[in-house]
């Protein structure tokens, strides 16, 4: 939910998207279907992708394809577009990429299943053998170039999302998931020799104390 939202409100702000976001406000534009469903419809055709990847959805992937774009539409429909003034539009490119920052924290984390987009990114890195970034930057490059060409907003806040996304998603990812979680090894009366207890603490996966 949080990710359609973040993205409503940078579409509202008018000053620049996302390149898959730009890609599908393109579409959008040429087909007549709203943003949001031109997002459903092309996160499905990304998830189709993932077969000859061999790649496996989980409940995160089939959430992200579906919610988000009701989200988007939800949104813009309740969100009037802002006056043409910088002073509003640049606060609210700023709330939502720290808003797309926070709900990619919140998606990661549970573990629920990759978007479309990043398995995309792992199985054709998984196929091909190059590495995640080229294969990301390739990726990024060619969807921002189809949808400037379709006629989807490329600005300033596209490139303030490629530049901060990053270091936010790595945040929020940390925030949300907590402190690592310390060994405990439970202490008590034990006939146990020494080199037995410690044998016991490596088949549960707890350091040996010693």
């Amino acid at each position: 939910m949080l990710y359609g939202i973040s993205i409503a409100l940078q579409l509202r702000a008018g000053l620049g998207l996302s390149p898959w976001d730009a890609l599908n406000q393109g579409v959008s534009r040429h087909t007549g279907l709203s943003i949001g469903t031109v997002t459903i419809a092309i996160g499905a055709l990304v998830l189709l992708l993932w077969i000859p990847l061999r790649q496996r959805p989980g409940l995160g992937t089939v959430s992200n394809v579906l919610v988000i774009g009701l989200a988007v539409d939800a949104t813009l429909s309740v969100v009037p577009a802002p006056p043409g003034t910088l002073w509003v539009r640049i606060p609210l490119l700023l709330f939502a990429v720290v808003l797309c920052g926070v709900a990619t924290g919140l998606y990661i984390t549970p573990r629920f299943g990759p978007g479309p987009r990043d398995g995309l990114m792992t199985g054709l890195h998984r196929r091909t053998g190059r590495s995640v970034r080229l294969v990301r930057t390739c990726i990024e490059v060619t969807v921002l170039a189809t949808g400037f060409a379709l006629g989807g907003s490329v600005g300033v806040g596209t490139v303030l999302f490629a530049v901060t996304i990053g270091p936010l998603a790595q945040y929020f990812l940390r925030l949300f998931a907590g402190p690592e979680p310390s060994p405990v090894v439970a202490a008590g009366p034990s006939a146990a020799s020494p080199a037995t207890a410690a044998e016991e603490g490596a088949a549960r996966g707890v350091p040996d104390p010693v």
